[in-house]
Order: structure tokens, then sequence, then C-alpha cells
């Protein structure tokens, strides 16, 4: 396997967050081809994606770094660690994350956040076996749009 930086999207690109999405989230839709290209030519959005060594190179799973400026310092987040259900269980999504722990590291970065939903048992052990310490913080959500 192999951990790359999407600085292009394809149509494969695009299908794989096609399929990927949902299954990490029901509530939002894949993203269109066009906010792939708008994420890939950020400099405040890496997204980084694990292949096959194969020939093939299929995607198997993807993260993303952000990045943000505050008049606190310069901020990272790791988002979105999505691993093809048939590819897990295979160490994709430990390297995805360090992979996003190096990328922070690289941009001088003095910590990174997640956040994580407590029924996602496997991700919660695995950003603990990495170092990641539970915050006692609230996250709240407003929001913008009317379900209705």
């Amino acid at each position: 396997m192999q951990i790359s930086e999407m600085t292009i999207v394809t149509d494969e690109t695009f299908q794989v967050f096609a399929r990927l999405i949902p299954q990490l989230t029901q509530y939002s839709p894949p993203p269109s081809k066009e906010l792939l290209a708008e994420m890939a030519d950020s400099e405040d959005v890496i997204v980084l994606l694990a292949q096959e060594d194969d020939e093939n190179g299929a995607i198997l799973g993807a993260a993303t770094l952000v990045t943000f400026i505050t008049p606190t310092g310069t901020h990272g987040w790791i988002e979105d660690v999505i691993v093809d259900r048939d590819a897990r269980r295979r160490g994709i999504g430990r390297a995805l994350t360090e992979a996003c722990l190096e990328k922070a590291r690289e941009l001088g970065l003095k910590e990174v956040n997640l956040t994580s939903r407590p029924g996602r048992a496997a991700a919660n052990k695995l950003y603990q076996e990495l170092g990641f310490q539970q915050r006692q913080t609230n996250v709240y959500r407003y929001p913008l749009t009317s379900s209705n």
C-alpha cells in the first residue's frame, strides 16, 4: 500500500469518493468532482489517498488534513478518515492517520485534533493507540439549513 496526496481528480477518484462517503455517513452526500478539484488545489486542505501497490492501484481509503489560522495560531484537524469496508483490518486507517500527522509535522503544527463518534469503537481505539488524548469538551453544531 502507498499513501499519496490527491493533486488531481480523475473519474476514478470521483467514483471512489461516491463509494466511500456513504460508508462514513448517511448525512452528507458524496462530493462533486468540482469540489474534489477545489480541495486538491487548496493549500489548506490535504487529501491523502491509500492505494494498492499493484498495477491496478485501487484506492482503498482516504483521509483529510485541514489547516486554518486563528488569533491563537495555526490549527490542524483530521477529518473523514475512511477505509473501504472490503479493505478494513489491514492497517490502512492507521497508515492514513500517521500520514496526516507526518504532514502536520512538516507544516510545523503543534497539535492536531479530530473527532470520532463513540460508536466507532475500532477508530477510537486506533486514535488512542496513536497517542491522541481525549479532550473534555463539548462539540456543538448549529444547522444553518432546514431539514424540511
